[in-house]
């Protein structure tokens, strides 16, 4: 099992799904999956149930992947929970994409979800993101097997995993 973790824009579905295809392994992505089992956005689970319940959700997501040959793309804060950092660490390898907070607004920007996340702060985007990394960089760096940056050609970074699996 492969996991790719990193904060909103920093490409683990666009880098998981191709490199799913490349190895013929399964991609999912937990966010989704979160979705698919609520029949809600996150946005709405959050506002209906607050963020606790949505971290409940999103580990017990993250511990019912259970099969082989798989790629998992996670919510940017699945690494809050030590719980879920252990599931990750000992069930696969995991890689952080990194990118500073000012590639991360641009390409949130360049592709707006509001509808996906809910802001964590209210604060502006750059702002937020900022607080947000300041926090967690931290944490995925020690969940993190492997870091790789993120600002670099999609291609490259592929290119740069197919190489670690």
């Amino acid at each position: 099992m492969f996991y790719i973790i990193g904060p909103r824009g920093s490409g683990k579905t666009t880098i998981g799904k191709q490199l799913a295809e490349y190895k013929g392994y399964q991609f999912v992505d937990t966010d989704k999956l979160i979705l698919e089992r609520a029949g809600k956005s996150i946005a709405e689970i959050v506002e209906q149930h607050g963020w606790d319940y949505f971290r409940q959700l999103e580990s017990d997501v993250l511990q019912s992947i259970k099969q082989d040959n798989v790629i998992v793309s996670t919510g940017g804060g699945i690494i809050l929970a030590e719980e879920n950092q252990r599931v990750m660490r000992d069930n696969g390898t995991v890689v952080y994409l990194n990118a500073n907070p000012n590639v991360l607004v641009q390409r949130l920007a360049a592709e707006p979800q509001a509808d996906q996340r809910p802001s964590l702060t209210g604060k502006s985007l750059l702002a937020e993101i900022e607080e947000v990394m300041q926090q967690r960089e931290p944490i995925y760096r020690a969940t993190a097997h492997h870091v790789i940056d993120a600002t670099q050609p999609v291609e490259v970074i592929v290119q740069q995993l197919k190489d670690l699996i």
